[in-house]
Order: structure tokens, then sequence, then C-alpha cells
């Protein structure tokens, strides 16, 4: 498959955040799609709704990539955040199966979180301006020591070590191939997969909103990002993220693992 932009790297040994460097590139200049800012420490990281993720240095991929999105309309932006979570899944789904998408865009390995996502658009009239899309993998760090409640790594999983460089060669190939498919029209079938590969995605399952907890299952997401879940009433619920919370349920303790 063609490239469609050069990837350009911009290495730091040390940042608070790479969406917050890639802001202020973006302010002075006019960097070109495929500006990939990374560290090797991001001290500060942030997740989606203000949350924080941890990394150890020179353990995992913490990096930001810049698209400019130019042909898709703003009202489907979260097409974006479909593709980038395919990407990371075709990645992950080289070196082990049981990969899913924890709506909206986390990527888990049982109930166990493998790499989160923060996209940050910017819109320019009647177009997408540009993208920012944060991603933080656990590849090799296998002790975790912040409150985040369910942190995993590769390496935790296989015992293997990883380059580092190899698995973020392999990410932003399999996401540009995503882009290629979605800048094409291939929408349809980005939904379908997208679904399919949703934490959950099969029968009813406990969940939490302000009236409290409900057993429901998962019926769509919109090209909005909306999630809407039918409980056991058959009343339809429609949610935005942070709306809407994920209970955790008993597990076999076995954990998906080489395919």
């Amino acid at each position: 498959m063609a490239h469609i932009f050069k990837i350009a790297y911009i290495k730091h040994a040390e940042l608070k955040s790479t969406n917050e460097e890639m802001k202020s590139l973006l302010s002075r200049q006019k960097p070109e799609e495929g500006t990939v800012i990374l560290t090797d420490h991001q001290v500060a990281g942030r997740g989606q709704a203000g949350n924080s993720w941890e990394s150890e240095k020179n353990k995992n991929l913490t990096f930001s990539l810049l698209l400019r999105p130019h042909f898709l309309e703003p009202h489907k932006q979260f097409y974006i955040s479909k593709i980038v979570s395919l990407g990371l899944i075709d990645t992950i789904r080289e070196f082990l199966c049981g990969v899913t998408i924890k709506w909206p865009n986390d990527i888990y390995i049982g109930d166990k979180k493998l790499a989160g996502i923060l996209i940050e658009n910017s819109i320019l009239g009647s177009r997408l301006d540009y993208c920012i899309i944060g991603i933080g993998l656990n590849v090799n760090q296998t002790e975790f020591i912040s409150d985040a409640p369910n942190p995993i790594s590769l390496k935790n999983i296989t015992l293997t070590e990883f380059d580092l460089n190899d698995v973020l060669e392999k990410l932003l190939t399999h996401i540009e191939n995503r882009y290629i498919q979605l800048q094409e029209g291939m929408e349809e079938e980005i939904d379908r997969e997208y679904f399919s590969l949703l934490y959950r995605n099969i029968g009813k399952h406990p969940f939490k909103d302000v009236s409290g907890v409900f057993r429901a299952s998962i019926k769509s997401v919109s090209e909005m990002g909306l999630l809407t879940l039918k409980d056991d009433q058959g009343n339809f619920r429609e949610y935005a993220f942070k709306e809407v919370e994920f209970i955790q349920e008993p597990t076999s303790g076995q954990m998906p693992g080489r395919c």
C-alpha cells in the first residue's frame, strides 16, 4: 500500500506531554502531516477526560502523531478514533490474541488496559484542520505503581522484551493503512471491524450511570462516538464518554496470550 505521508520524527528525552508539545509546535510553525513527537519519558501524560497515564522511562511507547484529514467532515471526527484503535489492534495482534477496544478507544487484553489514546481535534470552518493523536502503549514495563486500576504490558503477557523502535514502526504503518481506508471512503468496513472488536460486545453486562447500576447490551456506536445500550427492560440508552461506566465482572482469571 502506498504511503500518503512521510513520517518525520522529533525525539525528546523527557516531556510532560507529547500532545502538549505538538500543540506548541503547531503554534510556532506548520508541521507536515505525519509528524511524530515521541519521548523516552513522559512525566505528565494525560488520558481521556484528564486521567493520568503512568509510563516508566525507556519502557513504553509514548508519542503523538499529527494528521490533517481535510477530507473528513467534522461530524465524522470519531472515525479518527476508530482507525487509530484498529491500527493499534492490528499491531498488537502480531504478538497477541484476544485484544479488544473498550469504548471509546482504550485497548484491552482480557480485563486489563494495554494502551490508551487521546485525540485532540481542531476544526477550521467546515473541515477538520488537524488531529493530534496521543498514544500510550505499555510495552516493556512490568510494574505499575500508580492508582490506575488495571494496567498491563506486552511483556507482562508474553514475558518477552520488545524493541520499541520496531513496535513503533509497525504501529505507524498500521495506522497509516487504516487512514488510507478512511480516505478511500471505507467507512462501513471500519464500522464493522470496530464494532466486532468492542470489549463486551456480546451478551449483557453491568454498567453504571447517574441513576445506578443496570445490565445492558451494546447496540451501536454513532459516527459522533455516542454509545447506545439496550437494557433489560428493552430501553435504548445513549451516552457520551464518561456518562456511563463499565462495571467489573468476575473473570476466570485466564489471560489471553500468544496466538
